[in-house]
């Protein structure tokens, strides 16, 4: 008896192989978050969500990391955008978590009457390196 409970754990280790294998090759997600924040914003507001935004590391385990800044490009393609945000998971399920997570949506109610028309942007990808 006690053969086939370890054959069956073999088993079932054997099975979920190809799925662990695929959600590994698929690599890390790199979720981009830009704002474009209406004129009568304040830097200081703009400091303020982007302490909020970088304190979800704090709360929220399945960040690996945030990086932001504001525009410093001499391009002018930033259409008016002025923060950034990368923010990386290490699987698209980790992202899923974070999407849902009270706090991403506590975050999310700063935003709410700041934000320009079309004042948000939002680009999600598997990193190729």
């Amino acid at each position: 008896m006690k053969r086939f409970y370890v054959a069956l754990l073999v088993l079932a280790f054997i099975t979920a192989l190809p799925a662990l294998a695929a959600d590994a090759a698929k690599g890390k997600v790199v979720h981009v978050v830009a704002f474009k924040y209406k004129k009568a914003i304040t830097d200081a507001k703009k400091r303020e969500i982007a302490d909020a935004l970088v304190a979800l590391k704090k709360s929220i385990p399945q960040i690996s990391s945030i990086q932001h800044g504001p525009n410093v490009s001499k391009e002018g393609f930033d259409k008016g955008f002025h923060q950034l945000f990368i923010v990386t998971f290490a699987n698209e399920k980790d992202r899923d978590i974070y999407l849902e997570h009270p706090k991403h949506k506590e975050f999310a109610k700063l935003l709410d009457g700041i934000l320009a028309d079309n004042g948000v942007f939002v680009y999600d990808f598997i990193a190729k390196e």
